[in-house]
């Protein structure tokens, strides 16, 4: 099956772009073709992933136009490494395209429209989505089958991620979502183990997400290096491949290898 992630968060710094370029790497270097798609109007993943700035009619927002045509404008990334991530770019143009989705008769559902009349053929779909919760994500959250939630270990964080499974499970329903996208699980991000309460609530989190049944994956240490590879627009497996840091989406990848099961294609992995 095809899985399309949504990396949801409603906090900003929350590592949502970190999450998505490094799991498209990871998968891409397991045989499986990714989709990176930026609902991010700050265009995140043109930087993370070494792009040109692009033109507004070569973004996201081209799709979502009722006049689209089907050739999605998608850019590979990181060419020299591997031939299997691919990146539809995101910009400021999307500041007007969220406003022109309120008034869209089918608003919410428009980028799982664009999916089913013309379908991506990447095993991954990944949606890097804005630290908001209003049309964009809400798009996403329509088209998707599942979502991750990237989380501080902080006390308004954490506040935060409640409001967002607040708003996740009122929209399923009034969006009557069937299948209802399943929650992944939690990716806790930015911990630094010399940090009393990063250690007291990452130890406390499991718990907490236990009785709604959803997942508490590894931490993502706090680490400059991240900000250093994203600046050189490459993944930490590139940009530092001895760094210990790049394994911490190990165990998130594997899950997601499991949903998937063998890739579609065998394109060759450099």
């Amino acid at each position: 099956m095809q899985i399309r992630l949504a990396v949801i968060s409603n906090a900003g710094g929350s590592g949502k772009t970190t999450l998505s370029v490094h799991l498209a790497y990871d998968l891409a270097k397991r045989k499986y073709n990714v989709a990176l798609l930026d609902l991010d109007p700050q265009g995140s993943l043109t930087l993370f992933c070494g792009l040109n700035p692009p033109e507004p009619e070569q973004t996201l927002a081209g799709v979502l136009k009722d006049q689209f045509d089907g050739v999605w404008p998608l850019t590979p990334c990181w060419s020299q490494y591997t031939n299997n991530v691919v990146v539809c770019q995101g910009g400021m143009v999307l500041t007007q395209t969220a406003d022109e989705l309120v008034l869209h008769k089918r608003g919410a559902y428009l980028l799982a429209d664009c999916l089913t009349d013309y379908p991506l053929a990447q095993d991954v779909v990944i949606f890097d989505c804005p630290a908001t919760l209003g049309p964009l994500p809400l798009m996403a959250l329509a088209a998707c089958t599942h979502i991750i939630i990237p989380v501080q270990l902080e006390p308004k964080s954490i506040q935060g991620a409640a409001h967002l499974l607040e708003w996740y499970y009122y929209h399923c329903k009034y969006l009557r979502l069937n299948p209802t996208p399943e929650i992944l699980g939690f990716v806790p991000n930015q911990y630094d183990v010399r940090r009393s309460t990063h250690r007291q609530m990452l130890a406390g989190l499991p718990e907490q997400l236990q009785h709604m049944k959803i997942r508490a994956f590894p931490a993502i240490r706090d680490s400059a290096e991240f900000v250093n590879a994203s600046g050189q627009g490459l993944p930490l497996h590139i940009y530092r491949p001895s760094h210990p840091a790049k394994d911490d989406f190990k165990e998130t990848t594997s899950h997601l290898v499991t949903l998937i099961g063998k890739p579609k294609t065998t394109k060759k992995t450099k």
